[in-house]
């Protein structure tokens, strides 16, 4: 998605698109000294309690199935001892996510647990939250897509209020969530600091809500990732989100697209632009911010030194705010933008001069628009050649391998480069002559899982031997006769 450095937030052992950019240290070991044991018993104990702690994992769960009238999930047997559980769309109701929460109190493998889409209701979450107090080990937990509703909103309230699992990243996106859930969610995560990704996508908040996690996003401490896209934040919710932007020091993500709070929520956005110095990442795709509203913003990037990357996509913008955008980010020459998404907007040459010109003070800066008005097929045809046959003529005739061309762009020959210093890099070379669109055509191959990190060991996948004449035939391109 975008350049994230080292120390980014990355899901144990999944592959996912809407991964989010984020820097938050990933915990390396499982903490395993656990607080002193809460004097209340949990109904997740089996009544031999010898039985309870020798049974062999296997076991252990098909008892819990026996126990509470269930048919046991043959996945979860095959892959209980493997770090990564995807258990969504399984069917398993209150019960069956009961007899897998019997099984995880003392699993010590899973550490990324997907529960999505299994109507587990306030019962199987009650279970889950128990099995939480027990287990040290899980990180990431999926329970969207349940309908939690109210209830389900209150036990995970009172559980997050604990701080007490090893849990940092947590999606309950499509769970229903109104507003008063979501002064139960400020609640929790006002005190809360082991969280650092959040997803509370596709629920039903609106100002109220917005207010509350406002509210919330000011107190919060740990707090890294936020999701509240497809919910339905207008312009009070928009303004009080940004309000409690102004006094939080650690969210690095938020994605607050399919809102639709216009030009005055986006007013309030470029206002705390202007003063917040960690938000790295900010999607307001459709969002109905017109070209004034792009002015708005504008005025908060001419001084941001934190925004790498702005998602503008689906609103209504026309070329003249798409240059009220960019010459905002030429004006400020602390600007770290590396992405700009205006991928709606038709644009003409003189936009296109104009962002060279952009470009040459920001070399990582990458603006997506949709196309140029006019432009001929040659010229089309020379932006889009492919980039990977270009960089493999030249490590033929230089008898280097791809990886020896790749590591001479890092300055410590490193295997893995953040995307926006590898842009710059790319740009400023002048080994393999291209342009701004075939390096975002190699940052795809590079970077497919969206990381933000480009590795260029997988440049190896994307190699097309070619036939010298080709060869010749694509330096050439460039390179003149």
């Amino acid at each position: 998605m975008f350049l994230p450095d080292e120390n980014e937030l990355v899901p144990a052992s999944q592959d996912s698109d809407d991964t989010l950019y984020c820097e938050a240290e990933v915990p390396l070991t499982v903490e395993k000294e656990k607080p002193a044991r809460e004097s209340s018993e949990t109904d997740l104990e089996i009544e031999d309690s010898e039985k309870y702690f020798t049974t062999g994992q296997k076991e252990l769960y098909l008892e819990a199935c026996k126990l509470v009238g269930v048919v046991p999930v043959s996945y979860f047997i095959r892959n209980m001892e493997e770090s990564y559980m995807n258990l969504n769309h399984h069917g398993l109701g209150p019960k069956g996510t009961k007899a897998i929460a019997i099984a995880l109190v003392s699993n010590t493998t899973i550490i990324s647990l997907e529960l999505g889409d299994n109507c587990m209701m306030e019962e199987g979450v009650t279970s889950l939250m128990q099995m939480l107090h027990e287990n040290y080990y899980i990180q990431e937990l999926n329970i969207s897509e349940n309908d939690l509703g109210l209830e389900g909103a209150g036990i995970l309230s009172g559980f997050l209020q604990r701080n007490i699992s090893s849990l940092w990243n947590i999606q309950l996106s499509g769970n229903n969530f109104k507003e008063e859930s979501a002064v139960l969610f400020c609640q929790a995560m006002s005190s809360n600091y082991r969280i650092k990704k959040l997803d509370l996508s596709h629920n039903q908040f609106s100002d109220k809500g917005g207010e509350q996690l406002g509210q919330m996003l000011a107190l919060n401490v740990g707090l890294q990732v936020l999701d509240l896209s497809w919910n339905h934040i207008r312009t009070r919710g928009a303004v009080a989100l940004c309000n409690g932007l102004r006094a939080n020091v650690t969210l690095k993500t938020l994605d607050l697209s399919m809102n639709g709070f216009g030009n005055d929520g986006a007013q309030a956005i470029g206002e705390v632009l202007k003063l917040n110095t960690s938000l790295a990442y900010l999607d307001l795709n459709s969002n109905d911010i017109t070209n004034d509203g792009a002015a708005k913003i504008s005025r908060g990037l001419e001084s941001n030194e934190s925004l790498k990357v702005l998602k503008l996509f689906l609103n209504p913008l026309t070329m003249e705010g798409a240059v009220l955008l960019i010459t905002s980010i030429k004006r400020n020459p602390k600007s770290k933008m590396e992405e700009l998404d205006i991928s709606n907007v038709l644009v003409s040459e003189q936009f296109v001069k104009i962002l060279d010109g952009v470009c040459a003070l920001h070399p990582q800066l990458d603006v997506i628009y949709k196309s140029v008005q006019g432009l001929s097929s040659k010229k089309n045809i020379l932006l889009c050649t492919n980039p990977m046959k270009l960089i493999q003529s030249y490590v033929e005739q230089q008898k280097i391998t791809a990886l020896d061309f790749f590591k001479s762009l890092s300055p410590r020959g490193m295997m893995k480069m953040p995307v926006g210093e590898f842009r710059k890099a790319m740009l400023q070379q002048s080994k393999v002559p291209v342009n701004r669109y075939q390096i975002r055509e190699l940052i795809k191959k590079l970077d497919e899982k969206k990381t933000g990190m480009v590795d260029f060991r997988s440049a190896q996948t994307h190699w097309l031997p070619l036939p010298n004449s080709q060869l010749t035939k694509a330096w050439s391109l460039y390179k003149g006769p």
